[in-house]
């Protein structure tokens, strides 16, 4: 991989935005030149180091490239698909002979400056070499500084133009949206590499389906869409579609199950077992007369409610009763005298 920005920093690989931002602090104050005087040089050299491991890893895009294809990967070295990566790099010809994408490390005192906040916090340094600036202890407010800042302008943000939204469906068992499960879903995107072009990068995007979600439930990734130049990314909307079961339907936090039954049974009473979603086995009798829009209610056996996860709806269970096509003169003698009639 060549350069480990990882270890230059200190971090491991799934640092986070807070663990980039506190390294980098720590080691801008290590290695700031204006506090090693007698060591400037190493200190300049180490001070560029651990700006350009801070610009690539605090930068999504950036970072994603680098993890693929590591240092070769920004320098515009990336192998060919066959040589067992797994995303193909699209390239763009830019009519200047063969296309090549290149990361240029910024100046370490524009990247503190953004950092850190200020115009020029580093001073009439002259590359990092003098400290006109009041040298290290003009910095050190900015370094203890209560917070992170964030650097970008507003105005400039909401002028650009925003791609519209993308649409997937995802589809979920009853299961999955009774007890909730995690879905891991493969997205390859394009990004702005460089002015000149963009490049296929490899992201995984994790949903956690949260118990009692319902079908038309949005999950929404901001700005996951492909880039391009001066535009916004569209956001990447992920849609719950519930999956047809073969047992229950869903009404609101209701399940609902259908049993055929015999008239025989709808009269003198039955016992329905049933398996929950859960996996409990559910014994329930019915001793009621079933007639035709007749329902058995079990309450606290449906869905559970997503805004309160200690009750759910109920559990219905409708009734299709069977009843003879034909019945002999005896039969009919015997219900009429069965029933009074």
């Amino acid at each position: 991989m060549g350069v480990d920005y990882y270890k230059m920093l200190g971090v491991d690989r799934s640092a986070k935005d807070d663990d980039l931002k506190k390294a980098y602090r720590k080691l801008a104050m290590k290695w700031h030149p204006d506090k090693n005087p007698n060591s400037k040089k190493e200190a300049v050299a180490k001070f560029k180091q651990i700006s350009e491991a801070y610009e690539v890893l605090s930068d999504p895009q950036k970072r994603a490239v680098y993890d693929q294809y590591g240092e070769e990967g920004l320098k515009g070295q990336v192998p060919p698909p066959d040589a067992g990566f797994p995303v193909e790099a699209t390239y763009f010809s830019t009519g200047e002979g063969p296309t090549s994408f290149r990361f240029e490390p910024r100046n370490a005192e524009d990247i503190s400056a953004e950092f850190f906040g200020y115009s020029s916090p580093l001073g009439g340094m002259g590359g990092l070499g003098g400290g006109s600036f009041g040298g290290f202890r003009g910095l050190r407010s900015l370094w203890s500084f209560p917070g992170d800042i964030i650097f970008g302008s507003l105005t400039h943000q909401a002028a650009l133009w925003k791609a519209p939204p993308i649409e997937y469906r995802l589809p979920c068992s009853l299961e999955e949206l009774y007890k909730g499960a995690t879905k891991k879903m493969k997205l390859t995107r394009e990004i702005v590499y460089t002015s000149r072009g963009t490049i296929k990068v490899e992201e995984i995007l994790t949903v956690d389906i949260k118990p009692g979600w319902m079908e038309g439930t949005k999950i929404t990734f901001f700005e996951k869409g492909n880039e391009q130049p001066n535009i916004i990314p569209s956001d990447l909307v992920f849609i719950v579609d519930e999956k047809p079961h073969n047992v229950f339907t869903r009404d609101g936090n209701d399940l609902i199950v259908t049993k055929n039954i015999s008239m025989a049974e709808g009269l003198t009473g039955l016992t329905v077992h049933l398996t929950t979603l859960d996996d409990r086995s559910l014994t329930i009798p019915i001793n009621n007369v079933v007639h035709t829009n007749y329902e058995e209610v079990v309450p606290r056996e449906g869905m559970p409610l997503q805004k309160d996860l200690t009750k759910k709806g109920d559990l219905r269970i409708k009734f299709n009763i069977k009843f003879p096509t034909t019945l002999t003169s005896d039969q009919k003698a015997g219900i009429k005298k069965l029933l009074g009639a």
